[in-house]
């Protein structure tokens, strides 16, 4: 995990996840609904289709995220 400014990167190494799934990076932030609403603003088309609005997950942790060709980016903030 890498951390600065508020912002906190989570970057995970597992082979069969990697396979089976497209790689995934994980920021976590303490103002996700003006994050989204910047990306909605400016890149709506980068918005994931399965999680395309903030959501508060089952584990606690308020969601959205982005899809860039290959690349899954997750944004979360816990509460």
């Amino acid at each position: 995990m890498l951390a600065k400014g508020g912002l906190c990167i989570y970057l995970f190494q597992d082979a069969a996840m990697a396979r089976e799934h497209h790689p995934e990076i994980r920021l976590e932030t303490d103002a996700i609904d003006e994050v989204y609403k910047q990306i909605v603003a400016s890149h709506p088309e980068f918005l994931h289709p399965n999680l395309k609005a903030v959501t508060l997950r089952p584990w606690g942790a308020k969601e959205f995220a982005l899809m860039d060709c290959q690349l899954g980016v997750r944004l979360q903030q816990w509460s």
